[in-house]
């Protein structure tokens, strides 16, 4: 009894340990890279949470005069922080930024950050894409 007991919680933790990397997704697996998007926008809001930044952007369409609001994923805190030159203060809501992303595969209005002008200084993303494009 004690043996199958043992067994059982082993079991369990090892699903459990595993659960975060059945969680996070590769790029490949939600975005399409030759959907390139550039966007320009008012950040609405900033997630400065793991394992990925988020902001989202309301975005003017030219054309109709239509505002659509874009959620937009970029690395971890830390790669943006390390490699990007990026603080959780760097954006902020209201700011104007300029994005260049690749679009979401199911044509939603999400795209993954490779680059990010802020402040007229343009950023990379630490995207899982690779180097800013």
């Amino acid at each position: 009894m004690k043996i199958r007991f043992a067994v059982v919680v082993a079991a369990i933790s090892v699903l459990a340990a595993a659960l975060p990397a059945f969680a996070h997704h590769s790029f490949a697996a939600e975005f399409d890279a030759s959907q390139r998007v550039t966007l320009t926008g008012v950040v609405t809001k900033v997630e400065w949470t793991n394992p990925h930044v988020w902001f989202w952007v309301n975005v003017m369409d030219e054309k109709t005069g239509q505002v659509t609001n874009w959620g937009l994923e970029m690395g971890s805190p830390n790669a943006l922080q390390r490699d990007g030159g990026w603080t959780p203060n760097t954006m902020k809501v209201g700011m104007i930024v300029t994005v260049n992303a690749s679009r979401a595969k199911d044509g939603s209005n999400k795209a993954n950050t490779s680059a990010v002008t802020v402040n007229g200084k343009r950023l990379g993303g630490a995207s899982s894409q690779g180097p800013a494009q």
